[in-house]
C-alpha cells in the first residue's frame, strides 16, 4: 500500500560495541515518540572508525545475519520503528568484506541490503584495506510503502546511484555517512545537486565526533527534490517528514521531465573498463 508520507529520524551516533544496546534502542524510542517510522544510523555505527589505520581486525566484520546484525533487529522491534543501519559482513564463500548497510521493518524483520560500491583510500579513510567494494547496484526498498534506496558516504559523490534509483521509483535516498567537518561544504552542494536531477530526497546522518584522530563531524541533512534544505543540524536526532507529492511535482518541473537516456550511457560506459579514469597528463 502507498503512503503518501514517511517521517524519518536521522540518528547521528554510534554503538561500537555491544555495551550500547540499550543506548542505541533509548535513541530509536526517541525517535518513535517524535512520529518517525524510519531510524538511520551513521555508516558502520556499531564498529569504532578503524579504517583511520590500514590495519583491518578480525572482529571488526561478522558473518551475515552476525551479531550487529541481531542487534539492530532487535532494537528496532523493541522500538516499533524501521531501521537503517550497518556492518562489516564477511562472505563465508569467498572472505570478502563489505561495508554493508542492513534494513529491517519494525517488527524487526530483515528485508535486505545494500554494499557500499565507492571506497576510499587517503589518511583517516584507508578503507580499501578494511573492505571490498560492493558487485551490486542499488535498488529500492518498498516494504514502508514510500519506495526509498540506499547510498553509503561516497558513493553520493557519483551521482549515478541516486540517478538509477529515482529512474527505478525510489521517493527518497538515505546515505550513512562518516566525513570530516572541514569538508562538509563540499558535500553540501552534492546531496542539493542529487536531490535536484533525481528527482527525490536526499537525507544523510554523519558519525557524530571525531575518533582516533580522525577529524569526523558535520550535520545530518535532508534536501527535497526541488533542492530546498528542510534539514541541517548536529543534534543527536533530527526528524524530518517526505511526501510523495513533492516527488511528484519535481518529477514534472524542470529538470524532473527531462528524458532519462539510460541506453545511451549505457553505451558509453561499456567502452570503458570499471576502474578506468580519465587521464590527466
Amino acid at each position: 500500500m502507498n503512503k503518501e508520507t514517511l517521517t524519518v529520524a536521522l540518528i547521528s551516533d554510534v554503538f561500537p560495541d555491544a555495551s550500547h544496546e540499550a543506548r542505541l534502542l533509548d535513541r530509536l524510542r526517541d525517535a518513535s515518540s517524535q512520529g518517525a517510522e524510519l531510524a538511520v544510523l551513521p555508516e558502520i555505527p556499531l564498529n569504532p572508525w578503524s579504517p583511520s589505520t590500514k590495519n583491518p581486525r578480525d572482529n571488526d566484520a561478522e558473518a551475515p545475519e552476525g551479531p550487529r546484525h541481531q542487534m539492530l533487529a532487535r532494537c528496532a522491534k523493541q522500538a516499533g520503528v524501521a531501521l537503517v543501519g550497518g556492518a562489516i559482513v564477511k562472505s563465508p564463500d569467498t572472505g570478502a568484506r563489505h561495508n554493508t548497510a542492513l534494513f529491517f521493518d519494525s517488527d524487526g524483520a530483515f528485508h535486505g541490503t545494500y554494499c557500499k560500491l565507492h571506497i576510499p583510500d587517503e589518511p583517516g579513510f584507508w578503507e580499501i584495506y578494511h573492505y571490498d567494494p560492493g558487485t551490486e547496484a542499488p535498488r529500492p526498498f518498498d516494504q514502508l510503502g514510500f519506495p526509498f534506496g540506499i547510498q553509503i558516504c561516497s558513493d553520493i559523490n557519483r551521482p549515478e546511484g541516486c540517478h538509477l534509483l529515482g529512474a527505478q521509483g525510489a521517493l527518497a535516498v538515505v546515505a550513512p555517512r562518516a566525513t570530516e567537518a572541514i569538508t562538509y561544504q563540499k558535500w553540501r552542494p552534492v546531496f542539493i545537486a542529487n536531490a535536484l536531477t533525481s528527482g527525490l530526497y536526499v537525507l544523510s546522518v554523519n558519525r557524530p565526533a571525531p575518533e582516533d584522530g580522525v577529524l569526523i563531524a558535520g550535520p545530518s541533512i535532508a534536501v527535497a527534490p526541488n533542492g530546498q534544505v528542510l534539514l541541517e543540524t548536529t543534534d543527536p536526532v533530527g526528524v524530518v517528514t517526505l511526501e510523495r507529492k513533492a516527488v511528484e511535482k519535481a518529477r514534472i518541473d524542470y529538470p524532473g521531465y527531462l528524458a532519462i537516456r539510460s541506453d545511451l550511457y549505457a553505451a558509453a560506459w561499456k567502452e570503458r573498463t570499471v576502474s578506468s579514469q580519465p587521464s590527466l597528463r
